[in-house]
This record gives structure tokens, C-alpha cells and sequence, in this order.
């Protein structure tokens, strides 16, 4: 039998055992199973009946609060008709096609680089930069996968639970360089944004700067590595971002809300409700709280589960 490193290292078995740890994490209440979870990646307790840290606050936000609309702008399709409503249809990236089956999907139809999203988890995306280099049996496998999977289940994040699967099909963008453009993923708190986390190399060696509204580099990290000698200029969009991000942002207590600088154009990324589902490691551990003094939570108790 393979051991539990073989397994993960086996892309066509990750899904299996995802698929597994489900169905035994199904047994346990959300709360038990975000405290269970919280102590092993955190290495505390989580602190639910007077939450202070920035993380235990987005632990409460899964418990207690409800917003249908947030549901809405998890999808990773739907929330293109919030973004056309909120800021204009300029802000959203090509859509080349939707599928509610992957049989649907025609490799010979689509242009010669795309990109291809799960719309309803975090991290289903296939880059393909040229689709003859491409394997399409792993790639096919990775995206049943992904459609078999309720992504609820594994982090209890309510957004995706009631999300249909279906797998978008989007511009593949590219930089001047011929890389990814720069993400730029901006923290708002009631309506206000607070941070900018900027997301280099995504695919080979990445990196996440972190600074302030006025571009001030903060020497923090939230589980990914920052790298100071990386010196990345102000964006001369960035107000424009910002001010995107105010809009977007302003019916939900929080959320980040991810562009992307691509030829001179802010493109909207996604909206994203839960930063690392409320369990990444600060470094300094003291901005944590920080943080959760930006984040007011609701006065009422919403979500009935």
C-alpha cells in the first residue's frame, strides 16, 4: 500500500483522498471541526466567545454570519453579474466559455492558451500557456476532481457549500514579460481597504509583498514569504483600485478583493471571503491582532445551521 507522502505526491489519488477526509470530517459539527482544525495549523485555541485576533474573527464570520450574497460572489461565474452591476463589465476578463460538464469541453475549440477555473473552491485552476504541451488525461482527472468535490466540507467556508459546479473558461493573460500580471489582493474592513498583499511569480517562485494604502512596504507576512529586495513600484492604478475595492466590498463586513494590473487595465480577480480559510500564520504574530481590530464583526447572529 502507498504510503500518505506517495499519495500526495500522486495528483490522480489527491482528490480520492480528499474525498475521503470528507466524508469523516462530515461526522463532526462545524465547530468541532474548524476548533479541531484551527489548534493543528494555528497552534492555539480558537477563541469563539470573545474574538480578538484577526483569525478567530473570520472562524466566527463561518459560524455566524449569513449573506445570500456572498454565495453569490464566491462563484467564480456568478460574481462576473455583480462586478457588470457594481463597477461595469470593463473590469472583468474575457470569458471564452462555461461548462456544466467536463465532456463539454472541447480542447480543439479553445485558442491555444486559456485558462480554466472551477467555480465553486479555492485553487481550481489550470494555467495552460500552449494546450499541445499540456497532459489533458491528468488535466481531465484534476477537474472531475473538482466537480465531485463539495469544498464546504473541507474548511466549513459556507460560501462554497451551495455553489453549482461548473468549470469556466477565461483569457490566459500575460505580462509584458510573458508571466502572469501581478495580483494585487486588497484587504477591506467594512467597506474601507487597509492592505495590499502583491502576489509575484505565483507559479515558480512566489512571492507576496505586503503594504499599506500609501504603498509603504510593511515587513509582515501572512503564510506566504515576502521578499523586501523586491522592490515593486506603486502602480499608477492603484487609486483606481482602491477605489474599486471600496465598491465592492462595501456590503460585507470583510473580504478581499483581488485585481490584476494586465496591460494598463485593472481586471477584477475574485472576491475571497476567508484568507487562507482564517488559519495563515502571521509573522509578526502581533499584526494578527492588529487586524482584528480593523474587523468589526456583526452585532446579530445570522446564519442558522
Amino acid at each position: 500500500m502507498e504510503s500518505f507522502k506517495e499519495i500526495k505526491k500522486n495528483e490522480n489519488l489527491i482528490f480520492v483522498y480528499d474525498e475521503m477526509r470528507n466524508l469523516l470530517n462530515r461526522r463532526l459539527t462545524d465547530e468541532k471541526l474548524i476548533k479541531k482544525q484551527f489548534k493543528k495549523r494555528v497552534g492555539r485555541e480558537l477563541n469563539l466567545n470573545e474574538p480578538h485576533k484577526y483569525n478567530d474573527k473570520l472562524q466566527w464570520l463561518k459560524l455566524n454570519w449569513y449573506d445570500p450574497l456572498a454565495t453569490k460572489c464566491a462563484d467564480k461565474y456568478k460574481v462576473r453579474e455583480y462586478i457588470e452591476s457594481k463597477i461595469g463589465g470593463r473590469y472583468l476578463n474575457k470569458l471564452i466559455n462555461v461548462y456544466d460538464t467536463i465532456e463539454d469541453i472541447d480542447i480543439e475549440k479553445l485558442p491555444n492558451s486559456f485558462v480554466l477555473k472551477g467555480t465553486h473552491g479555492s485553487g481550481y485552476n489550470i494555467i495552460c500557456e500552449n494546450k499541445n504541451d499540456m497532459n489533458w488525461k491528468k488535466e481531465y482527472n484534476k477537474m472531475k476532481g473538482w466537480m465531485r468535490n463539495n469544498y464546504y466540507w473541507s474548511k466549513r467556508e459556507w460560501v462554497y457549500k451551495d455553489i453549482k459546479p461548473r468549470i469556466i473558461c477565461e483569457e490566459f493573460m500575460r505580462d509584458k514579460s510573458g508571466k502572469p500580471p501581478k495580483d494585487y489582493k486588497i484587504f477591506c474592513f467594512n467597506g474601507e481597504p487597509k492592505i495590499i498583499q502583491v502576489d509575484v511569480d505565483r507559479f515558480e517562485n512566489h512571492v507576496s509583498n505586503i503594504y499599506d494604502t500609501h504603498w509603504n512596504y510593511l515587513n509582515i507576512e501572512i503564510e506566504n514569504p515576502t521578499n523586501e529586495d523586491i522592490k515593486l513600484k506603486k502602480p499608477y492604478l492603484l487609486n483606481e483600485m482602491l477605489k474599486l475595492s471600496k465598491v465592492l466590498s462595501e456590503p460585507f463586513p470583510h473580504v478581499r478583493v483581488d485585481f490584476y494590473n494586465y496591460n494598463e487595465k485593472v481586471i477584477f480577480g475574485e472576491l475571497t471571503f476567508f484568507h487562507h480559510s482564517g488559519m495563515g500564520k502571521f509573522t509578526p504574530s502581533e499584526f494578527e491582532d492588529e487586524m482584528g481590530n480593523w474587523l468589526e464583526l456583526p452585532k446579530h447572529i445570522s446564519r442558522v445551521y
